[in-house]
């Protein structure tokens, strides 16, 4: 019998049930057992970590059709090293770790599928790391900002960002909400995106991540800053 992915990553079975999740609530958290992997079939989902002190990170941004909790597979007994929570109203299959290794072997499709998935995963995990090292914290938010809108195809409609607070925002690309309010205010003034209620980001925002343009130039700080921005030649640049 031929193996049908679409059918097995739409449906509950053996080893597998679907799940529904409302914003906040949690996949699975930091330090708990790690004994299943998540398919994200609809929603959008983030990755964050705590330290010790208490300070929380947000280290991914998950959408329809992605994996969460792959670390599931590394041992038995091993423990999530970072907590998965939903940011819109989310659909999952949840994929315990015995079924999920059984496919890896017997499913060919699957297992191409899955290496296909973590090694885009790792792809980003690297742009992220470089993106956090280099970028301004303005060129970080609009990465962000086009992360959540999900860019498909050139023509396709221009899309809208799920309802997310400047405060997370700030969290994610590690700056203060005062600064997030400032650059999101530029990039309305700029048309780069929309927003009255919910964020619709315009192409032209595509601009600031490859290219770093505007069309006027302003500090990167709000009113007040004590400290300006300085813009360092992009060879001698660190963070």
């Amino acid at each position: 019998m031929t193996f049908d992915l679409a059918a097995f990553l739409a449906t509950a079975g053996v080893g597998r049930r679907i799940i529904e999740l409302n914003p906040k609530q949690a996949f699975f958290s930091q330090g708990s057992s790690a004994d299943s992997i998540f398919y994200l079939q609809t929603g959008r989902a983030k990755l964050t970590v705590v330290s010790q002190d208490g300070k929380e990170a947000t280290i991914a941004l998950l959408a329809a059709r992605e994996f969460i909790g792959e670390e599931s597979l590394a041992s038995v007994g091993g423990l999530h090293m970072a907590t998965a929570t939903a940011i819109t109203a989310c659909t999952a299959l949840e994929i315990k770790r015995g079924e999920m290794i059984r496919l890896m072997h017997e499913e060919q499709a699957f297992s191409e599928m899955y290496l296909k998935f973590l090694l885009a995963r790792s792809m980003r995990a690297q742009a992220d790391l470089v993106a956090q090292l280099f970028d301004s914290s303005e060129r970080r938010l609009a990465r962000i900002l086009l992360l959540l809108a999900e860019f498909g195809e050139p023509g396709s409609p221009e899309p809208s960002i799920p309802p997310i607070t400047q405060e997370a925002l700030a969290e994610m690309i590690g700056t203060t909400r005062s600064r997030v309010s400032f650059f999101m205010n530029r990039f309305r003034k700029l048309g780069l995106i929309d927003y009255n209620g919910g964020i619709r980001v315009h192409r032209s925002l595509l601009n600031v991540v490859l290219y770093d343009q505007f069309t006027e130039r302003n500090p990167e700080r709000p009113p007040g800053s004590a400290t300006p921005r300085v813009r360092s030649k992009p060879a001698k640049q660190t963070r």
